[in-house]
């Protein structure tokens, strides 16, 4: 059977392509070696349930894996009470050890866990205790999708009674490490139960270590699932740049690479270059994937998070990283963002621009003059497949001095940007894309790459902050132009000069030519 890039469920080395995931299997084993207790929490679709399933068979020569999942294996009903919970853990114990080959030493301790007929979450872990003692190998626990034990005191009971077996592990045999793997942290899910402050920084899951490993996937990473693919199809691809683009749109986000070499492979249209890739990534934007769909019922359900996007993507404001404010790790949590260099910033390019489209048709934003007249206008702008982006913004100036040029300077600072996107939006809507570059955003200046039928547009926005400072922004478009190896750039300066000119203009800087609108 051919293999495939893998965009459901877990991966399999013989179905699907993979990156090697070794180094992470070795990392993971020295902190099991170690007896320590994990967690793993990372966002949907983040090769959680991947790398438990490579785990259990990395370990399966020292240890005896039993890798449990809450989604599969244990009702929602289950977790009702302490009596049923226990039960309904021990059948399931039971049934993972049934697929295990094992001493003759755990047939009686494991059929007295089977016979219990008085079960209690005490019991329960007394007959632990036996089957550890009884055991052969140290016995490691995996549990996945501990997100389904949410809203349940029963659960928290249980993390206790680990913690409880952990502490004195030095004279009760017990597990020698238990990893829990889900999207919230054991934190998280003791402040759905009990918000006030007490518990809300005491958990019973305390003696656990966060794994800090970097599960996304490096530009090396995908370029040896590349590479195998390569070698099964001769495309002739350019391995290592097929990789940094791909990387460069997806910040490693492991369903996010699946998805864009799913596309190119199975479109006969697409190619293994990079406008390949760009296309790949056109089609992903509009494409309504599970990850999409969980990350918007995370902003309906936490309103506090769209806040949050809102203040990075469309004020462009900087946000420092700042551990213990819940807002913030929540976006983290979720996927939605990242830490970098000491600030937060959108986890990825994919996930800006859907944010973007996002917070851009709510509301009433579609309905707004900008938006209306970039839809009329929208002919004008392309000629034989080609985007006049200096039509565009020429067209830009215009609208917005005469919708808005009236407005006090805090609402153009806060939303010209989004007004420019939202003008631009119907323009390139259906054939081309556009995505913020996040590692030049800040307070006074925003990069909006365009890419439309293979051409890019390079815009920088920025606020007008005198002439010195408008011709260092000047240079810095010129050599990030370099970095696109295009000769073409665009500046949109918003200005609250009074004595400001209005309009556009052509600069020209070495080998780099420069259209400026001042609005």
């Amino acid at each position: 059977m051919a293999k495939v890039f893998n965009v459901t469920g877990n991966c399999i080395p013989r179905l699907h392509y993979m990156v090697n995931l070794t180094s992470r299997l070795e990392a993971i084993k020295g902190m099991v070696d170690a007896g320590q207790y994990i967690t793993i929490n990372r966002g949907r679709q983040y090769g959680k349930t991947t790398t438990l399933m490579a785990l259990e068979q990395y370990l399966s020569d020292e240890y005896y894996v039993l890798n449990m999942d809450f989604q599969s294996e244990m009702s929602t009903s289950e977790f009702r009470d302490e009596t049923t919970f226990s039960r309904a853990f021990a059948d399931a114990f039971i049934f993972l050890f049934e697929a295990i080959e094992t001493s003759g030493e755990l047939e009686e301790p494991l059929s007295a866990l089977q016979n219990d007929s008085q079960m209690n979450m005490i019991k329960l872990f007394r007959h632990f205790s036996r089957i550890c003692k009884a055991a052969d190998k140290p016995i490691v626990l995996l549990i996945d999708e501990v997100d389904q034990a949410s809203n349940n005191q029963v659960f928290l009971d249980f993390l206790a009674q680990l913690r409880g077996a952990y502490i004195r592990r030095e004279k009760i045999p017990t597990f020698q490490s238990v990893i829990l793997a889900g999207v919230h942290d054991i934190r998280n899910l003791q402040i759905k139960i009990r918000p006030d402050s007490e518990h809300k920084h005491n958990s019973p899951w305390n003696i656990a270590n966060a794994l800090e490993l970097d599960m996304s996937f490096s530009p090396e990473d995908i370029a040896g699932m590349l590479a195998e693919y390569e070698a099964d199809y001769h495309t002739g691809m350019d391995i290592r740049a097929m990789a940094q683009m791909i990387y460069d749109y997806t910040s490693g986000y492991p369903v996010l690479v699946s998805y864009l070499c799913k596309f190119i492979v199975e479109d006969a249209k697409l190619t293994w270059n990079a406008e390949g890739v760009r296309s790949a990534v056109k089609k992903l934007l509009k494409y309504q994937a599970p990850l999409f769909e969980s990350l918007a019922n995370k902003l309906e359900q936490y309103p506090e998070l769209r806040q949050q996007l809102i203040l990075l993507l469309v004020n462009g404001k900087r946000i420092p990283y700042r551990p213990d404010d819940d807002a913030i790790k929540q976006l983290i949590m979720f996927g939605f963002a990242k830490e970098h260099n000491g600030e937060v910033v959108i986890a990825n390019r994919i996930f800006e621009t859907r944010f973007y489209d996002m917070l851009l048709t709510e509301s009433n934003a579609l309905n707004s003059p900008i938006y209306l007249a970039g839809e009329r206008q929208k002919p004008e702008f392309v000629s034989q497949g080609k985007l006049n982006m200096e039509l565009v913004l020429e067209k830009f100036v215009q609208y917005f001095h005469d919708i808005y040029g009236d407005k006090t300077e805090r609402f153009i600072e806060d939303d010209g940007r989004k007004l420019f996107l939202l003008y631009l939006r119907p323009i390139i809507n259906g054939v081309g894309n556009y995505y913020i570059e996040a590692q030049t955003r800040d307070l006074t200046r925003t990069d909006v790459i365009v890419d439309y039928l293979g051409e890019q547009f390079v815009i920088e926005m920025k606020i007008w902050h005198g002439k010195e400072y408008n011709e260092r922004g000047e240079k810095q478009l010129s050599d990030y132009l370099d970095y696109y190896h295009i000769n073409r750039g665009y500046l949109l300066s918003f200005s609250f000069n009074q004595n400001k000119q209005i309009g556009t203009h052509t600069i020209q800087l070495g080998d780099k030519m420069i259209f400026e609108a001042i609005v």
